[in-house]
């Protein structure tokens, strides 16, 4: 091929990337398509058509004409094409069936032991459960890749989890251990939950069309993905973002992860299990038993819960006068307990944030839940054919 032809080639490649990441997100007409990439409608015709070809995006030729001229078809993506979303928590490993659409096909979440079972243990009983969903949802559905969400430290262009101090994991190379164990049909992604939960949020939930967030997830360990100018905040080694690990009590508790009163210890699970009077192994159900007695009006939940409130005021104080954001996002338990906490939260910003940056700032739930991470896991296992629609990946 000429160099001329390589770079139509690679112009082609980047214009079927942008359109399906355009319908990705919602759907749109080719006219709406045409307006936001700058493309002729007759380029835009060429590249929907390519991509029904390759059997991701469809068109409806119903859509209602909305001015002069030839009503403009709507193109969604595909809903038979789907990711296998993985996550992997303290007490929890799920694995869902997404759509290319966002949507959740199917989902089995099932309690993990708190004892440190072996990586390759979890990773055959991730095995299981998606061979599960999968099964269960039958029919014709095309997987176009995998993607892992963790509780811990990781390196995503490794695959790596480097520490994860709540599943008792250090060093473990897990994107090669799930591709093993699916004998390397699809391409694995693995990144940070938090990280990942605020992906999901930024493009399908609380945060959409938002540019500078901070989004905060609490269950076992307490996590958190940061959003400056519409650019997540990385750091130099991508480990930006271990919020639960910002020192907040010098005199507090030894956190897991070795060192003493980090945010984790004053507003994750052990900490409310601790003050409501549960016992501090008791795991999600507890957590669960605790906003139970918090709703039937319960002193002793009520009081646990302002507490943390009052101490996930204290550590977003911090963060919003360091980042300055529009919106924070809580997720996980933060978000399902969001009436109890809020209170508390919303009296320490007002105490202790810059008038200027709390005058900013807006502090909402997540709208995804305790989904959010299997969302944003699933746009890993899409990347792959995201970036390169007809490529080598799909033939």
């Amino acid at each position: 091929m000429t160099a001329a032809g390589m770079r139509g080639e690679h112009v082609r490649r980047s214009n079927l990337s942008t359109v399906l990441r355009q319908v990705h997100a919602s759907p749109r007409t080719r006219s709406q398509l045409s307006e936001t990439t700058g493309l002729t409608r007759t380029a835009i015709a060429s590249l929907v058509a390519t991509l029904v070809e390759a059997g991701l995006v469809r068109e409806d030729d119903s859509a209602e004409r909305s001015g002069p001229g030839r009503p403009s078809p709507v193109v969604s993506v595909n809903t038979t094409n789907v990711a296998i979303a993985v996550e992997i928590a303290a007490d929890s490993v799920a694995v869902a069936a997404v759509s290319l659409d966002g949507s959740i096909l199917a989902i089995d979440r099932v309690p993990r032991s708190r004892q440190r079972s072996s990586v390759e243990d979890v990773v055959h009983a991730l095995h299981g459960l998606a061979s599960s969903v999968m099964a269960g949802l039958g029919g014709s559905l095309d997987v176009l890749g995998i993607g892992v969400a963790v509780a811990g430290v990781v390196d995503p262009v490794a695959g790596r989890v480097v520490v994860a101090p709540n599943i008792g994991w250090r060093d473990v190379p897990l994107r090669d251990l799930v591709s093993e164990a699916v004998e390397h049909r699809w391409p694995v992604g693995i990144a940070n939950e938090a990280d990942l939960g605020m992906l999901a949020e930024c493009e399908r939930g609380a945060a959409v069309g938002r540019r500078h967030v901070v989004y905060i997830s609490g269950e076992a360990g307490v996590g958190g993905g940061v959003l400056v100018d519409g650019v997540p905040l990385r750091g130099i080694a991508g480990f930006a973002g271990e919020l639960g690990h910002i020192p907040v009590h010098p005199d507090g508790g030894r956190c897991r992860c070795g060192a003493q009163g980090c945010w984790e210890t004053e507003v994750g699970e052990a900490a409310v299990l601790r003050r409501s009077g549960s016992r501090r192994s008791g795991g999600r159900r507890a957590l669960d038993a605790v906003l139970t007695r918090a709703a039937d009006g319960d002193a002793v939940a009520l009081d646990a819960l302002h507490e943390t409130g009052r101490w996930l005021g204290v550590g977003l104080a911090g963060l919003v006068n360091l980042l300055n954001p529009e919106l924070v996002v809580l997720g996980g338990f933060f978000a399902e307990a969001f009436e109890h906490l809020q209170p508390a939260v919303l009296d320490e910003l007002d105490a202790r944030a810059l008038s200027a940056t709390r005058g900013a700032v807006t502090v909402v739930p997540a709208a995804l839940g305790i989904d959010a991470a299997l969302i944003g896991a699933a746009e890993l296992g899409f990347e792959t054919v995201l970036a390169d629609p007809v490529g080598s990946a799909r033939r």
